[in-house]
């Protein structure tokens, strides 16, 4: 009689990280963020029973292993690890060279899903050799080809995705092939960018973990929050809102927080009383509540820990998040701004 088998869940997570000259001015604070990174990796997959392995790797013209496939509990710091150089940027060999060597991992026994993020503040204009190219057809065209290729032909198990400085870098990368929902733009120019870029790559990471509960093993929509919870999640977690202290009302048009907010009788626009349901990408700063209602019953539900449920366990600077796809659920942030515009077919959450 043969014994039943357990098939444990095997997460393999790749960061690879810009290590360019530009890069000069985020280098402490980037070890710093990229370990507590870890440290939330580690959390997550604890709580969830998961065995999740890292690899690290840095590049500017050249791309370098820093870490392979590591059990994120035996991890050291990134200190003494990370240093950033004075090259180029060769960002499709540094995104080629990490899913390649994932696909060297042998799959036979347990569930794996494979997970590669890229984080740069600058474009491509290096790959194919020590110097820089800046966008030479001649060097460039075969890499095109190459990443083109090797995304189009990822497995379904696997999740590419990448943060990039600015919009132009958003299309630039799209055409490499990373899915639109898997790009996100970071403040390259600032100290807070660093931290805001790692606890979106944080909060990414750990729905792209709790959704391995629900079965997704890949996804084309990693940036974005709610879409990996549940209502039992939330009723679990979550303190309800007693009725009698809030309301919600519909948003026909575009239009102005305290205006509209003043046009409806009963309500008067205060600092810090609304909540705008989530939708497109925003930047939520640690000082604002999250509120999630059911789609159903319009409960609406709070609490100390409804941050962490929505973007991870012990992420406490800004996140940059959009609304994921969640048949049973909405999110709303709060707001302290009297001109937010608030979005048609959305709606808003007053606190009475």
């Amino acid at each position: 009689m043969s014994a039943n088998k357990i098939q444990h869940k095997v997460n393999h997570v790749a960061l690879v990280v810009d290590c360019s000259g530009s890069m000069h001015q985020h280098q402490s604070q980037l070890v710093r963020v990229v370990d507590e990174f870890v440290a939330g990796l580690k959390a997550e997959s604890d709580n969830l029973g998961h065995e999740t392995r890292i690899s690290l790797y840095s590049f500017d013209h050249k791309v370098e292993n820093l870490v392979w496939d590591m059990d994120v509990k035996h991890l050291p710091s990134m200190r003494g690890l990370y240093k950033v150089n004075n090259g180029a940027t060769a960002l499709i060999e540094a995104s080629l060279k990490s899913l390649d060597d994932l696909g060297h991992i042998w799959e036979a026994y347990g569930e794996h899903s494979f997970l590669q993020i890229v984080v740069t503040d600058g474009e491509e204009n290096a790959s194919g050799g020590d110097r820089r190219h800046d966008g030479d057809m001649a060097i460039l065209g075969p890499w095109l080809d190459k990443i083109a290729a090797k995304m189009g032909g990822l497995p379904g198990h696997w999740t590419s995705a990448i943060l990039v400085p600015n919009s132009l870098a958003k299309r630039t990368a799209q055409n490499y092939g990373f899915p639109a929902g898997n790009i996100a733009i970071w403040d390259a120019d600032s100290q807070e960018g660093v931290e805001e870029a790692i606890g979106t790559v944080r909060a990414a990471a750990t729905s792209f973990l709790r959704g391995r509960e629900q079965g997704v093993r890949g996804t084309k929509n990693l940036f974005a929050v709610g879409q990996d919870i549940s209502v039992d999640d939330v009723r679990a977690n979550l303190e309800p809102v007693p009725a009698d202290k809030y309301r919600l009302l519909k948003v026909d048009t575009e239009v102005e927080i305290r205006s509209f907010v003043d046009s409806h009788p009963g309500v008067t626009y205060e600092r810090g009383s609304c909540y705008y349901q989530l939708g497109t990408r925003v930047q939520v700063q640690p000082d604002k509540e999250v509120i999630v209602v059911e789609k159903d019953t319009d409960r609406a539900y709070t609490g100390d820990a409804a941050r962490s449920l929505l973007f991870g366990t012990g992420i406490q600077g800004t996140v940059s998040v959009k609304a994921g796809r969640n048949p049973k659920l909405e999110v709303y942030v709060q707001s302290r701004s009297v001109n937010r515009k608030l979005k048609p077919k959305t709606r808003l959450l007053i606190m009475l």
